[in-house]
């Protein structure tokens, strides 16, 4: 990245305190993935402060004498904008942008910014909207405080600033809300339309296998082998932001849907757990779960424990699942790993492991369909429309007698046509 792409010079901080919570505290790891994240969002890591405190100051978060320390170390590396890896309240982070004068950030915006930079399709665009919306709204106080402050109840402050800061405040917070009242309308509007494909893939029959785990595990990379698309697949956090779908054939008589979903991270905004509520909410309807771990990362029990967790939130705790170890090929020889019937270790960038997991998907998904051939008399055409509807015919063929159709149907649904089968094809 050169200078001139540069965003903004930051400096990131963060506090480690006992009384706050794993997910809440920060350590060498969550910075590490702070500074990962800046870069992803185009800005450049001037300096890293990790401050350890008995509990965080009520006002300044991190202290008056250590915010003190910071501002000096901006004036000197030029930094223009302080990250924070915790999230801060909208009156710490306002007191603090006066202390530091620079911006001031949390761990939140940094997401939310960069979830925006990313968000290609109408529905992420949307979603993203939303989630920024309800960030800003609690936050819209600070924006005012300069009138606020000139027209307390003392009556000192300058003739007409009282109402128009009030009037301007309030005004703002009614946009805001009709606007996270619009969004909300939009995204149900999406909810209806994935439900009304859902229900088409269900009538075909079609399994849905959907792909999570943590950011920058090799999702994309994954599907691009399984499925021979070019979807972007970089080294970088959040790089995919919008669920895509692609057909995966596993067998002649087996296919399956797969979607590639948003990556999830540590102190993952709620706002996005809920914004993205229309995308994730696949999970729920999902067959089969695709949990990619990047075994490569030392971190890669922890980033598990991340995504099984907000698996659980989201409802799709019951769901059969596969555990995908990739980037096998990284690791040292004699490496020990997991094994069992629901782990496969396998590289998705080579593509070693991926025929192995083929078999595994095919194994939990065979559904027990059948291709069948059968004839029709011209009488019994009725069932030729059962089966467009409800099994996936292949050819049909119209002939003097009656009607040859060849067709990929269900246990259920060849029971209604047998005694018109000619050959009965294998399972998958």
């Amino acid at each position: 990245m050169t200078e001139n792409e540069i965003r903004d010079k930051v400096v990131l901080v963060g506090l480690h305190s006992p009384v706050l919570g794993r997910d809440e505290s920060s350590d060498d790891e969550s910075m590490d993935e702070l500074s990962a994240l800046v870069e992803t969002a185009g800005g450049s890591v001037e300096g890293i402060i990790l401050q350890n405190r008995p509990s965080p100051d009520p006002r300044t978060f991190i202290g008056e004498g250590k915010a003190e320390e910071v501002r000096l170390w901006c004036e000197n590396v030029g930094a223009t904008m302080v990250i924070f890896d915790n999230d801060l309240s909208p009156s710490q982070m306002r007191v603090l942008t006066e202390l530091l004068k620079v911006q001031v950030l949390d761990r939140c915006g940094l997401i939310l910014d960069i979830f925006a930079q990313r968000a290609r399709t109408r529905e992420g665009r949307l979603q993203v909207e939303l989630a920024q919306y309800r960030y800003l709204l609690p936050r819209l106080t600070g924006m005012w405080t300069h009138l606020e402050r000139q027209a307390g109840t003392s009556g000192r402050g300058p003739i007409g600033s009282k109402g128009p800061g009030e009037t301007q405040l309030e005004t703002d917070r009614r946009h805001i809300r009709r606007k996270i009242d619009k969004l909300k309308a939009d995204l149900e509007d999406v909810r209806r339309v994935r439900g009304t494909q859902r229900r088409t893939r269900e009538r075909r029959e079609i399994p849905v296998a959907a792909i999570v785990g943590y950011t920058n595990a090799g999702k994309s990379t994954l599907l691009n082998r399984l499925t021979g698309s070019a979807i972007p697949a970089n080294d970088r956090l959040f790089d995919t932001l919008d669920t895509t779908s692609r057909l995966l054939t596993v067998s002649d008589t087996l296919n399956v849907v797969v979607s590639d979903t948003v990556g999830f991270i540590r102190k993952l905004p709620h706002q996005l757990v809920e914004a993205f509520r229309a995308t994730l909410e696949e999970l729920e309807y999902a067959d089969i779960l695709l949990h990619v771990i990047d075994v490569s990362n030392p971190e890669w029990r922890r980033q598990s424990e991340v995504v099984e967790a907000l698996i659980m939130e989201l409802g799709a705790g019951e769901l059969p699942r596969i555990n995908i170890f990739n980037k096998c090929d990284k690791l040292p020889p004699g490496e020990i790993m997991p094994h069992g019937d629901d782990i496969c270790l396998l590289s998705a960038r080579t593509g070693e492991g991926v025929p192995a997991l083929l078999d595994m998907i095919a194994k939990r998904l065979d559904p027990g369909v059948k291709r069948v051939s059968l004839f029709l008399p011209y009488d019994k055409g009725a069932l030729l429309d059962t089966l467009y509807r409800e099994a996936s015919v292949e050819a049909v063929d119209y002939q003097p007698d009656g009607i040859a159709v060849t067709a990929v149907c269900s246990p259920a649904v060849f029971g209604q046509v047998r005694a018109y089968a000619r050959t009965e094809g294998g399972g998958v």
